[in-house]
């Protein structure tokens, strides 16, 4: 199963401030806040959700295609997703534009406050999937995630015309979408990713009920934090799956990515939909002790040791046999 992933490929500044953003906001001056943090440590870290999702899916062994657009200095990033598995051959470079960055401070409560400069992502809205369907043999499924809004667009109205199975993954982007775009970007597909805060969110903006918006989406796909994610699809029973027990919380950033990531590979061996979201579960998990989101490993017996002890040896025995 051919798997492309769009969207964002940046790096990750990421920041720690040892206190608590609550206690340094005022409940009657938020209209005129201005704020400055001073931070522990600085980690410059690969990121980008579509990188981060196929970093994942290249250490799971499902060979995705990375599609997005980065800048002139991606050269020695394209090297690194290259060694883990990734098929990077269908990034666009831009000639004028650096590779898009993300800013991000962490509190000790693990709230977080970011924010991203597009920079060659804009470019994105260039990139036609035909292109790369046809450079690869065709897709099965293409995941839409956070990128330029044009080219998130772009990608959605393609698949629909060339009838390619998509996900919709909006992440950081919803929070700038007005409704008529959310109702664009999700009708019809056949996964719609989301956290908890974000299905409300598109609920309200989309003006649409949640069983309307189920009725509009093949199967929708909610992570719940520590709680693990939920799945649902119209006249079938609701799966849920819980997250493997943590050894340490080191870091939020990219639990999500990483998720999706499993999932899709699940997706991608033939598994069912349980089983695929243990893989997100476990692989999740393995983020949020790193930090970073492309800083950890996947050594298969400790990955399937603990995957055993969450999730059983029978559901052991069937994700075993795929392991890269």
């Amino acid at each position: 199963m051919r798997i492309a992933v769009t969207g964002s490929i940046a790096t990750d500044h990421l920041m720690t401030f040892p206190g608590r953003f609550a206690d340094q906001l005022v409940a009657d001056q938020l209209h005129t806040v201005s704020l400055s943090f001073l931070v522990d440590n600085l980690d410059v870290r690969r990121g980008g959700v579509a990188a981060n999702i196929c970093f994942g899916m290249g250490l799971l062994g499902t060979k995705p295609i990375l599609v997005g657009a980065a800048g002139a200095d991606f050269d020695e990033y394209r090297a690194w997703l290259d060694r883990h598995g990734v098929e990077t051959g269908s990034v666009r470079i831009s000639e004028v534009l650096h590779t898009a960055r993300f800013v991000c401070t962490t509190d000790a409560d693990h709230n977080q406050i970011g924010s991203f400069y597009t920079g060659a992502m804009s470019e994105a809205r260039l990139i036609e999937l035909k292109s790369v369907a046809d450079r690869v043999g065709g897709l099965d499924l293409v995941s839409i995630g956070a990128d330029d809004p044009e080219a998130m667009l772009r990608h959605t109205e393609e698949c629909r015309s060339r009838n390619i199975p998509f996900a919709a993954d909006f992440s950081q982007q919803i929070a700038r979408m007005d409704g008529e775009e959310i109702r664009i970007l999700l009708d019809g597909a056949t996964y719609l990713f989301s956290n908890e805060y974000e299905k409300g969110l598109i609920e309200s903006k989309t003006g649409w009920s949640d069983e309307e918006i189920l009725s509009k989406v093949g199967h929708r796909v909610t992570t719940l934090g520590a709680r693990g994610v939920r799945i649902e699809r119209v006249g079938e029973p609701v799966i849920e799956v819980g997250c493997p027990e943590e050894d340490t919380k080191a870091d939020p950033t990219g639990v999500g990515d990483a998720f999706r990531a499993g999932f899709l590979s699940g997706l991608a061996w033939g598994v069912g939909l349980e089983r695929a979201a243990q893989v997100g579960c476990m692989l999740a998990t393995l983020v949020i002790e790193t930090v970073g989101t492309q800083e950890y490993t996947l050594r298969r017996t400790h990955f399937m040791d603990r995957f055993t002890k969450a999730y059983g040896h029978e559901a052991a025995a069937e994700v075993q046999q795929h392991l890269a």
